[in-house]
């Protein structure tokens, strides 16, 4: 491996890449940095701060998602209810033509 560290955990069947392809320096730096600015004691609050964040931005896109996907579903199903009735106003009127 070439010194880089790939943290990744599985979900579902898919594993899912959490940093990418951040490099051990790369870390150690964005830690160092992290700890200069919040220090030893705030570090853990934001961390657990930025989790729940995440988590939060991930479920909100979840279900914008979802919504998006119904609402698709719904037009589908318009479009096809209105080829139905067209269909059987076709076939209604074919009769009435015999």
């Amino acid at each position: 491996m070439n010194g880089y560290i790939s943290i990744s955990f599985q979900a579902s069947k898919e594993k899912i890449e959490m940093f990418g392809n951040i490099g051990f320096p790369e870390l150690l730096i964005i830690l160092a940095v992290a700890l200069l600015i919040f220090g030893p004691k705030k570090l853990p609050e934001v961390g657990r701060s930025i989790g729940k964040a995440l988590r939060e931005f991930r479920r909100t896109s979840d279900e914008i998602k979802e919504k998006i996907e119904e609402e698709i579903q719904v037009d589908e199903f318009k479009d096809i209810k209105e080829e139905f009735k067209k269909d059987i106003e076709g076939n209604e009127e074919g009769k009435k033509d015999s």
